[in-house]
């Protein structure tokens, strides 16, 4: 312990993790000190002023900051969280937006237009649906508090309509009319009580979105201090290794028949369906040549190009540049 690395982890609560936390899954070499915050905090904190030296990221903040040539973190892939985001737009209850196509003409409000969830779902309408985004007026604020603002500089497409409500909340102005749909990943605090999802039966079309497309949402990654790295290049590999072990353990612990590793009736048979959509390994980390690793391209390949094109990026990144070299191959025996 006394030559182990001393280092600070900003991470929200999940089981795939939760080994790393709780020192059960040593990262070899490394003493961590977890720090257990809620996501926005963890997301402010430290893309405003790095308050740690590991820590959940949004993506969309990330490759903005790559896309401008901020190198001060590097992104492991690592990828801490995951989803689908057709479940992401809110109507008012009765609206007459009635499907995505609908959303053509009209007010859409966001909580930021630098989230990563709403990159995927303006990805979604753009490249999918072939909406074009210039045609919607995008509102930007909080979802359930007004003050929210973009963390990261943009970059505009020319024509696309965009504005900040800072004293307002998405909440308020869906139930008062002033904005047609919402999209959030966090639900509104009127849903079920006013608002309701534009697409109640978004899961199937999730999957068929899949399907076709091999994009599997990648939403949250895992980065590190480049200082860090510098002067000890082997942290990365080794982070990558212990996150690595752990998530299989929460796989592994998820397909248990046994006992009920999670509060839900059908467990074993949820992770079943899992496998059948995306392999056996069904929240893939990595960017290699398995299956799991091709859909992480896939995935990241779309959204570096939703970045650009949606003004979050400056330029258009490649995949391999958005990690270390040292964590984009391993050693076989």
């Amino acid at each position: 312990m006394i030559n182990q690395l001393p280092l600070t982890l900003g991470l929200g609560p999940y089981d795939h993790t939760r080994d790393i936390t709780d020192g059960s899954v040593p990262v070899e070499g490394v003493r961590l000190r977890p720090l257990n915050l809620p996501i926005e905090e963890i997301f402010y904190r430290f893309t405003m002023y790095r308050e740690w030296d590991i820590s959940e990221m949004s993506t969309a903040k990330y490759l903005a900051l790559r896309a401008q040539d901020d190198n001060s973190i590097q992104a492991l892939p690592v990828f801490i969280s995951r989803a689908f985001r057709h479940s992401m737009f809110y109507v008012k209850a009765n609206s007459a937006v009635k499907r995505p196509q609908d959303l053509v003409g009209k007010r859409v409000g966001i909580p930021e237009w630098a989230q990563s969830a709403g990159i995927y779902g303006r990805g979604f309408l753009s490249d999918y649906l072939g909406i074009d985004l210039k045609s919607i007026k995008w509102i930007q604020a909080g979802v359930n508090e007004p003050g929210r603002i973009e963390k990261v500089k943009l970059h505009l497409p020319e024509g696309i309509s965009f504005t900040a409500a800072p004293d307002k909340s998405l909440n308020e102005m869906l139930l008062n009319g002033e904005i047609d749909a919402a999209m959030s990943a966090r639900a509104p605090d009127s849903m079920g009580n006013g608002i309701e999802r534009l697409m109640p039966e978004y899961q199937s079309l999730e999957e068929q979105y899949f399907k076709d497309t091999r994009i599997y949402p990648i939403m949250h990654a895992l980065v590190v201090k480049s200082s860090i790295l510098e002067q000890h290049p082997w942290v990365g590999m080794n982070l990558y290794k212990a996150f690595n072990i752990a998530k299989n353990q929460s796989l592994e612990r998820l397909s248990d028949v046994t006992a009920s590793h999670a509060p839900l009736a059908w467990l074993k048979e949820y992770t079943d369906r899992m496998k059948a959509l995306f392999g056996d390994d069904f929240f893939p980390y990595g960017v290699g040549s398995d299956v799991g690793g091709q859909i992480n391209r896939a995935t990241l390949a779309a959204y570096c190009k939703f970045g650009f094109e949606q003004g979050v990026c400056k330029r258009q990144l490649d995949v391999d540049e958005l990690f270390p070299k040292s964590v984009l191959s391993s050693f076989k025996v």
